[in-house]
Formats: structure tokens, sequence, C-alpha cells
């Protein structure tokens, strides 16, 4: 199954995403939350040493990250590329809103669809953003 990691600036932003986000799936999809510094999680920042371990955590047959903003995605980046060449060829970062993307991205892993159907879900959710 197809793993989702949330990466925010903020550690309780991504905390609270992932919650809202496993109770909607009710743990049927493992997902893994990342937000501040390795010195302290309540500093504003994203660290790509801990998304690449959130990333080895939520893998099974995959992972599509879900960032905020700027640099959450820059870090993601270079987390990808800190991977063993056996994982990093199945991740890939979703481009779309934090909230509804996880939602879709997880919804969509948690019936069992393939890595690039989940990220499409989750982009997806950009979609619906703009008809609002």
């Amino acid at each position: 199954m197809v793993g989702i990691v949330i990466v925010s600036h903020s550690r309780k932003l991504a905390d609270s995403v992932k919650e809202l986000v496993e109770q909607m799936v009710k743990g049927k999809v493992k997902i893994e939350a990342v937000g501040g510094t390795s010195k302290d999680p309540n500093v504003l920042g994203t660290d790509p040493i801990m998304i690449r371990d959130a990333i080895e955590r939520a893998y099974d047959n995959g992972v599509v990250i879900i960032g905020d903003f700027g640099s959450s995605i820059l870090s993601a980046r270079t987390a990808i590329g800190l991977l063993d060449n056996n994982i990093k060829g199945n991740v890939v970062i979703a481009d779309a809103p934090l909230v509804e993307g996880a939602f879709a991205a997880a919804v969509s892993a948690s019936v069992g669809s393939p890595l690039m159907e989940v990220k499409k879900a989750a982009e997806e959710a950009k979609k619906l953003e703009k008809l609002k």
C-alpha cells in the first residue's frame, strides 16, 4: 500500500492534518507527519533528514509527499535524494493542497491504488479548490 508523508513548516499543523486524515481512513494507510526542525520541533521549519526518516517509516509500495509550501517541497526533494536507490524511484511529491490533497491521497491509497493514481488523486484536489 502507498504511504503518505505530510510535510509542513509547523509540527502542530502536520500532526493535525495527519490526525484528521487517519480518522477518515481508519488506520488503513501509513501516514507520517513532519514539521519543525530537528533541534526543536516547535520552531517553524523543515528538515530533510526528518523527512527522509518519515518516508522510510511510511514506505511500503511507495510514498506520496504533500507539503504546505516553498521550502517544504525543496526539503522533500533533498530528502528523496538521500534515500536508497531502491526506494527513491517510488517516492513522488504531489502538487496538491495540504489538507484536501492528503485526504484524497489517503482515500485512494486505502483502496489499494498504485502510486501514480494516489498522486493524481491528491493533485485533483487542487482542481476542486479552484471551483470554490
